[in-house]
């Protein structure tokens, strides 16, 4: 029998090693070309955000509409995106600062945060942005799902008009809602969409995550608080009302029926106020007859607030901001709700000059039982209040006891405690006309602060207070409605 050739070990081993030889050559050309490959087909967005807004360049206040969309297969908490609006901001000498707001949003604006940042490099149109972030009650999106139209407010201080023609981030032709790479959004603090003004994209992976930064998380509003501190635009704001304040412009008293009107209704800057901000100011004004006088009224449209604490920075004015002093006018913080047999108010008035035949500087603490047989109980503290006040209000097992400045003024009980839900108010108004002549008087409220669940001291108040604001929770409501 024939013995079989055999093929030389070396002919056998080397088309193995022609073939690794082949196959390294092809995986490292395709390594080489991978980035190139990379960038011309990008991994789609796990997010995209839309846009649109319905002023013209040049307007009192900006009004960025947007929206975000999930494009992946998971589901995504708001919590864990960011949000930027890029514009120019006006850097002259003195130039007043710039206040956010969120108008609407379908999961809430109490859920929505925002702050300014003055940006490191700055370019031709952006040198500060507009951080929007949302807390955890805010929710999630599901694979597919869109958070609908987030209508937030842009504008500065002193109420002037911007010029957004230079602003990286409008586009006065995107009237309806349109994809906009140049609103940029991130997911823990990675770039997920647009291009940052630098020419960061995120499609730019490896730079995108370099620059990575998440900022701190925004905490749930706590339940069962209220707080404001009027970031809002005028008397005719859609925040204001959106918020749930009311603008009293109503017939009837107190003071000189009949004269409530939304012309003293007003959101300037003050000094003293938390980080010189806007503050709601009241004005009452006069020229001493019944057709020239205006009076002022900001309070909330719900009955909603009883226990718990109410709390709120005022500055009470013991001279008129323009002509002759003396008048009897009263500036007050003030609770009221139900009628009849559950007729409830809780009444802080300041009277500089007096009033019903009492001479001031006074403030009455008063507790009503009944306002039709004048069935109250109350307090007067005799003193000038002609500066910025923390003014308590705290309400627990039928107790209420009045606070200033952590001294207590008043404490009332038994059947002088509320028996019905209330609303918040401020009020500015004349006890009477002494005389003619122009004047004017102001009362500022820099914040107002209520916790239905707690009584809380003026100090525990303050830092409730900076803790929100230093998040950018410049407002939020969590306070249910009794059913």
């Amino acid at each position: 029998m024939a013995s079989s050739r055999r093929r030389p070990p070396g002919r056998r081993v080397w088309p193995k090693i022609r073939l690794l030889l082949l196959v390294a050559v092809v995986a490292a050309g395709g390594t080489a070309l991978y980035p190139v490959w990379k960038a011309a087909n990008p991994d789609p967005p796990e997010l995209k955000v839309r846009y649109r807004t319905d002023t013209p360049a040049t307007a009192a206040v900006a009004k960025p509409s947007l929206e975000v969309f999930n494009d992946t297969e998971k589901t995504l908490p708001l919590s864990e995106v960011t949000l930027r609006y890029y514009f120019t901001a006006d850097d002259a000498p003195g130039a007043a600062p710039y206040a956010f707001n969120c108008v609407n949003a379908a999961f809430g604006c109490s859920n929505v945060a925002g702050r300014f940042v003055a940006m490191d490099k700055a370019t031709d149109t952006a040198d500060h942005y507009l951080e929007v972030r949302f807390a955890d009650s805010a929710g999630s999106l599901k694979p597919g799902a869109n958070s609908k139209g987030i209508d937030l407010q842009l504008f500065r201080t002193d109420h002037k008009k911007l010029k957004q023609s230079d602003d990286r981030s409008f586009d006065a032709e995107m009237t309806s809602y349109k994809e906009a790479e140049n609103v940029t959004a991130y997911k823990r603090g990675v770039l997920a969409w647009g291009e940052e003004p630098d020419g960061t994209k995120a499609s730019d992976e490896k730079k995108a995550a370099a620059k990575a930064s998440a900022p701190a998380p925004v905490p749930a509003p706590p339940a069962g608080v209220l707080f404001d501190d009027f970031t809002y635009q005028g008397a005719k704001d859609p925040a204001l009302f959106k918020h749930g304040w009311l603008v009293r412009t109503s017939k009837g008293g107190p003071g000189i029926e009949n004269t409530w009107s939304a012309d003293g209704v007003t959101f300037p800057t003050a000094k003293g106020s938390l980080a010189d901000g806007q503050v709601l100011n009241l004005r009452a004004s006069t020229d001493g007859t019944k057709a020239g006088t205006k009076q002022a009224s900001l309070g909330t449209a719900a009955s909603k607030f009883r226990d718990g604490t109410y709390a709120a920075r005022i500055h009470f004015s013991d001279e008129p901001a323009s002509g002759d002093t003396g008048d009897h006018v009263n500036q007050t913080f003030y609770t009221i709700g139900g009628k009849g047999s559950k007729y409830s108010e809780l009444d802080n008035e300041y009277m500089p000059n007096g009033g019903w035949g009492r001479p001031g500087p006074k403030l009455d603490t008063v507790t009503w039982y009944d306002h039709e047989t004048n069935d109250r109980v109350y307090e007067t503290t005799k003193k000038s209040l002609d500066a910025w006040h923390t003014v308590l209000i705290r309400v627990k097992d039928g107790v209420v006891a009045y606070w200033m400045d952590g001294e207590k003024l008043f404490l009332s009980e038994g059947k002088y405690a509320p028996r019905a839900d209330m609303s918040v108010n401020f009020n500015h108004w004349f006890i009477d006309l002494p005389f003619k002549g122009d004047r004017a008087w102001d009362m500022k409220v820099d914040w107002l602060y209520y916790n239905a669940n707690e009584t809380l001291s003026v100090n525990e108040v303050r830092s409730a207070v900076e803790g929100f604001t230093d998040k950018g929770m410049n407002y939020f409501d969590t306070v249910r409605e009794s059913r």
